[in-house]
């Protein structure tokens, strides 16, 4: 499965979610897209938009001031 990346830094909210939503439109079921930003209402904001939107969250972190999301886009 192909594995993508979108850098959300420097970006608040909502915008990484916004930016999220966009790139998954891009992609296929099944494809990974592993999201960096700086915004920690991020750890929040796109995992509630993945289960509203039939996403799976693999992973996520925070780590110096970065989270890291990593989603495998579903069949939304």
């Amino acid at each position: 499965m192909p594995h993508y990346t979108l850098d959300a830094k420097r970006l608040m909210c909502p915008m990484p979610v916004i930016r999220t939503q966009d790139k998954v439109a891009e992609l296929k079921p099944g494809d990974i897209l592993e999201v960096t930003c700086t915004d920690p209402g991020a750890l929040n904001d796109i995992p509630a938009w993945c289960r509203i939107n039939s996403h799976e969250v693999i992973s996520s972190s925070e780590h110096k001031g970065e989270v890291v999301i990593t989603v495998k886009v579903g069949n939304a």
